[in-house]
């Protein structure tokens, strides 16, 4: 029976109890009510609470994680850290890349993603050229998300330049090389894949790598209510780039020239005025922020508090996954505020208090609007993406519902998911992923092959 009784059970209104969940067989949520007595013969769980949805992504990073870790001769930054990057990009191949995806979405199943934007932009042979079918790498992905049960939203990325100004590609960023019509061809490509499980949106790369009639051509020609996404103002290199381009900070470029409504997720908008943080809050857009990747890269603090103030929607991604664990975006996301204002308990409001609670639902709101799909929620007609905590962990032992959210975001680093369904699929079970030890093998020979093809 596709079924299960919580006691507790976080929906959109707060913590219900005696929740009786109901999916069906295409994996939506069907029945969610609250007060009701447990049925026989139902699974029964203690804490419920909506997988997260994890809004920025590059899976094939996973396998760089802690390799980039030893300073250079002079100052190290995000822009030396890309170098290191690039040169990995170059080699790896459709089945490496398949394989060290199924493993990154495998642990971050594990640790309550079961949603994941993918912005996609190797396209191309370490040669140049396309393959025979032009969206074969993008396939690869939606193959790791079949084999792993994430559900996904990809992004296939538009990258045509270098620099503001259209300045020519780099010799390394050669795989990465698309335009407008090509993007829109892998677009096409993955249509047939499209489905519960798996949605396709754009991103064009950054302004420095489309310029503004691109953007707004690839905006147009994508279809109604599909999803865009773009990094923007992540490092304060790019801020004066842009201004000596232009005159204007990015995001102030991003909105003097392009139409940015709820379909658009701007990534990382670390750099930001109080003229820009105001635009966007008011456009309705969602603000990708990344915390543990932006810590790890040196970028700096989003102004948050501003940005709450002004009603701002947001989500969390992983980016380069040094961390797969959305308990510790939200950590750091909230702790990086703490050391840098002085004070704590940050994402609070006088209405709202409980900072754990509001952290993890607004992540929720953000990260469901940011992938165009139907997660994020606890609600019938939603997918049924769900995660059933560790009750008989210490953390969680005796607490009440108020403050369940506060032990798991803000308390020690045990893993306390135990059972996760994606899709109204169980894909985590105890804490190990369904296919757990196949993916790792994958993984391990991906990884055994690019260390080769280093030495």
């Amino acid at each position: 029976m596709n079924a299960l009784f919580a006691r507790h059970a976080l929906l959109p209104e707060g913590w219900q109890g005696d929740v009786l969940i109901e999916w069906d067989g295409r994996g939506n949520l069907t029945r969610v009510e609250p007060g009701a007595r447990p049925p026989i013969g139902v699974a029964r769980a203690e804490y419920v609470i909506p997988g997260m949805a994890n809004l920025h992504s590059h899976a094939f990073q996973r396998a760089l994680g802690g390799l980039t870790e030893k300073a250079g001769e002079g100052p190290d930054s995000f822009w030396t850290w890309r170098d290191l990057m690039y040169r990995f990009a170059a080699r790896i191949t459709p089945e490496q890349i398949e394989a060290i995806a199924a493993q990154l979405f495998s642990e971050c199943l594990r640790h309550g993603y079961t949603a994941l934007c993918e912005f996609h932009y190797i396209q191309r042979d370490p040669a140049g050229a396309f393959y025979a079918r032009p969206a074969e790498m993008a396939e690869r992905i939606a193959a790791a998300g079949q084999q792993s049960g994430m559900g996904l939203t990809l992004l296939p990325v538009l990258y045509s330049h270098s620099g503001f100004g259209e300045q020519p590609l780099k010799p390394e960023q050669a795989r990465f090389r698309t335009d407008v019509d090509e993007v829109l061809r892998v677009v096409e490509a993955l249509e047939p894949l499209r489905g519960g499980q798996l949605e396709v949106g754009a991103a064009p790369h950054s302004l420095r790598a489309a310029d503004s009639e691109q953007i707004r051509e690839l905006a147009a020609a994508l279809p109604g209510g599909r999803p865009l996404h773009i990094h923007i103002a992540e490092q304060p290199g790019e801020v004066r780039q842009s201004m000596e381009f232009s005159g204007l900070r990015p995001v102030e470029y991003l909105f003097e020239h392009i139409d940015v409504d709820a379909r658009w997720c701007l990534v990382h908008a670390t750099h930001l005025n109080e003229k820009e943080t105001l635009q966007l809050a008011r456009s309705g857009a969602v603000a990708g922020l990344c915390p543990t990747t932006e810590a790890n890269l040196g970028d700096g603090l989003f102004p948050l508090p501003a940005y709450l103030a002004a009603g701002g929607r947001w989500g969390i991604g992983s980016d380069s996954h040094v961390s797969q664990s959305p308990v510790e975006e939200l950590r750091w996301l909230e702790y990086g505020q703490r050391l840098v204002r002085g004070s704590r308990n940050v994402a609070a409001t006088p209405a709202r208090r409980d900072v754990g609670l509001n952290l993890w639902q607004d992540a929720l709101s953000g990260g469901a609007q940011a992938s165009g799909r139907p997660v994020g929620a606890l609600e019938a007609g939603r997918r049924a993406d769900l995660l059933v905590l560790d009750s008989a962990h210490p953390n969680l032992e005796g607490v009440l519902d108020a403050d369940v959210l506060g032990r798991l975001v803000f308390c020690g680093n045990d893993n306390l998911v135990r059972d996760v369904l994606a899709g109204g699929r169980w894909v985590v079970q105890g804490g190990r992923h369904m296919a757990q030890e196949a993916i790792a093998r994958r993984y391990r020979e991906a990884i055994n092959q690019l260390r080769e093809a280093q030495t």
